[in-house]
């Protein structure tokens, strides 16, 4: 794979990963004894509305979901971040075959090739 197009995915994988760490910010803050762990603030409640209270429970839970896809999502980006720092990057870690630079664009944190990600 050429040099520029690495620069260019590289450039993509780290403006993902500053839009994702500020978007888990806004409802979580990152777990320092936890390598790529986010922890969802849970609402602080102290007046007895059990209306509102029950709405914010339902909302942390939606956010749990949220926070966990997130997560995945900047696991992903920051290893390959780190692949590319390695040398290792654009190979499916499957079949060890590179992977597409097609695929690579419009995912430039994918793990494997369009052949092993279908057999999953």
């Amino acid at each position: 794979m050429d040099k520029k197009l690495i620069e260019e995915l590289k450039e993509k994988l780290e403006e993902q990963k500053i839009a994702l760490q500020k978007e888990l910010e806004s409802f979580a803050k990152e777990d320092p004894k936890i390598k790529h762990n986010w922890d969802t603030k849970y609402p602080n409640r102290e007046d007895g509305d059990k209306d509102e209270e029950a709405d914010e429970v339902q909302e942390y839970d939606n956010k749990l979901s949220l926070e966990y896809s997130l997560e995945l999502k900047l696991k992903d980006v920051t290893m390959a971040l780190e692949k590319i720092t390695a040398g290792t990057y654009g190979v499916c870690e499957n079949c060890g075959k590179k992977i597409d630079e097609k695929r690579l664009l419009a995912c430039p944190e994918a793990k494997t090739c369009l052949k092993c990600n279908e057999k999953k």
